[in-house]
């Protein structure tokens, strides 16, 4: 194993930086490449067949490019829609995030979750397989919003974020039937947890879930015994498109992402 191969994040955007951002606390001289598809943003709006055929496409011209030693699909509804698709076309091992249901399950005391996702996310049967196996005897109540995740992304380009609405835009699974009851929210887009201040200031009284810590620990495990840089290491952001609003350069270094490139 070349000590410089990359750790490959994938995102429609910048919410793997949720993921990527606990990765680093582990292994700090990872060398990265994070890819945003910001031609394909949102993916939440899109259908399942586009995401199934869009995504193993992509990840097969960044492994290509970057020649990864891993590769990490950074975002809920690319992972519950073409994970299979993707470690079927792709010869190394690919990490993908899920809902954080389980853990959700073993915190809540009222037994009821909300589910905070994109549209496409929490309409995917993945989701009622969790919920079976990890939330029996708990009520699950779903809410895609498309708002949250463009809030996420604006946050990262710099704009001022309010409160109220981070509010407006997950205040309808609150509204829904039981969901005055919920004390434990999943964050199932990796988008969210950027907005984790705001939505607890929103909503104080629940607890936030999301799955970046496990799949950090995850990627550390699966590459424990490979070899690093001896020096922390710096990362390149991809972007599939060469337009759109990104966010800022200093906002990006905190992430260790210093060089910007366009697939």
């Amino acid at each position: 194993m070349d000590p410089n191969s990359p750790i490959l994040f994938f995102d429609s955007g910048v919410g793997g930086l949720s993921v990527l951002a606990p990765t680093r606390l582990l292994l700090p001289n990872a060398p990265v490449v994070y890819a945003a598809d910001s031609a394909g943003f949102p993916y939440g709006k899109r259908s399942e067949a586009e995401i199934a055929s869009r995504v193993p496409a992509l990840l097969g011209r960044l492994v290509e490019r970057f020649q990864p030693r891993l590769a990490v699909i950074a975002c809920n509804t690319a992972s519950t829609i073409a994970l299979d698709h993707v470690r079927s076309a792709l010869d190394l091992p690919v990490v993908g995030t899920v809902p954080a249901i389980k853990p959700a399950a073993e915190l809540s005391a009222s037994r009821v979750i909300g589910v905070l996702g994109t549209e496409a996310t929490v309409r995917q049967p993945y989701v009622d397989d969790l919920a079976a196996s990890f939330a029996a005897d708990c009520t699950i109540i779903r809410h895609g919003s498309p708002g949250l995740v463009e809030l996420a992304e604006a946050k990262l380009a710099g704009a001022e974020i309010s409160v109220e609405a981070v509010r407006a835009a997950t205040q309808p699974m609150f509204d829904a039937p039981g969901g005055d009851r919920i004390d434990t929210v999943v964050l199932a887009c990796t988008h969210f947890p950027l907005l984790q201040e705001e939505l607890g200031q929103a909503f104080p009284k629940v607890s936030y879930v999301d799955g970046g810590p496990g799949i950090a620990r995850r990627i550390a495990w699966l590459t424990r015994e490979q070899p690093w840089p001896q020096e922390p290491a710096g990362g390149i952001i991809v972007y599939t498109s060469a337009d759109g609003e990104r966010p800022l350069m200093s906002v990006l270094a905190r992430y260790g992402l210093t060089e910007v490139k366009t697939l």
